[in-house]
């Protein structure tokens, strides 16, 4: 109230202010009431706010925007701050910040099961002895404020570097994990004979335009 009347009390008056939105504004200050706040000294935790909401805000950002109370309680703790769960919560209201919320579950890959499977040449040993021997593919998603992102990559086995990866919208073979193993083919130092690749059985995978490409990289 106090930064709304400072804001405006040079174009409309602090009186005017007060007197047209104290009907409408539940607990909105009297006009005595503003000066005598501009007069009163500062609390401790009025300071300590002046210093935590812009961090907050800072920190929420900092991190794509996702953190809610109780991670963004626990990263305040590791930088210093003596502080509760619920300062937290109230840091975040005023800060003007929230975290996602959960949401139902996403799924990321569905299995085909009227489509005849490939057989397993990993049987979960999943060690390499030189580059470009054995790829594991995989989707996982990303919760933002519009929604869910998909992240496609692609692991190189010896190097346990991602070699392909790719953000999408959506599912579709042919937009998001067949362009992470595009990139990581268009990639490769070197010759891709003899090269595993290993994907869960979900119908991004099990695709024809996926499966196609695969038989194409040899």
């Amino acid at each position: 109230m106090i930064r709304f009347i400072d804001e405006y009390r040079e174009r409309f008056g602090v009186e005017l202010i007060c007197r047209t939105l104290r009907p409408a504004v539940q607990g909105f200050i009297t006009s005595r009431g503003y000066r005598a706040a501009k007069t009163r000294v500062a609390s401790a935790r009025q300071l300590r706010d002046e210093l935590l909401v812009p961090e907050v805000a800072r920190l929420h950002a900092e991190n794509y925007g996702v953190y809610g109370r109780r991670k963004m309680h626990a990263l305040l703790k590791r930088q210093g701050w003596d502080i509760g769960r619920d300062q937290t919560e109230r840091l975040m209201r005023l800060a003007g910040v929230r975290g996602v919320r959960k949401s139902k579950k996403v799924f990321t890959t569905r299995p085909d099961k009227a489509q005849a499977l490939p057989r397993d040449l990993v049987q979960r040993r999943f060690r390499a002895d030189a580059p470009r021997r054995l790829w594991v593919a995989d989707i996982t998603y990303v919760a933002t404020w519009a929604g869910f992102a998909y992240v496609a990559f692609v692991t190189d086995v010896y190097s346990r570097r991602i070699v392909g990866w790719n953000v999408a919208a959506t599912l579709r073979a042919e937009v998001l994990p067949l362009q992470a193993l595009d990139m990581a083919a268009w990639g490769a130092d070197g010759p891709l004979d003899g090269l595993i690749h290993h994907a869960d059985h979900g119908s991004n995978y099990m695709s024809m335009v996926y499966t196609d490409r695969v038989v194409e990289l040899g």
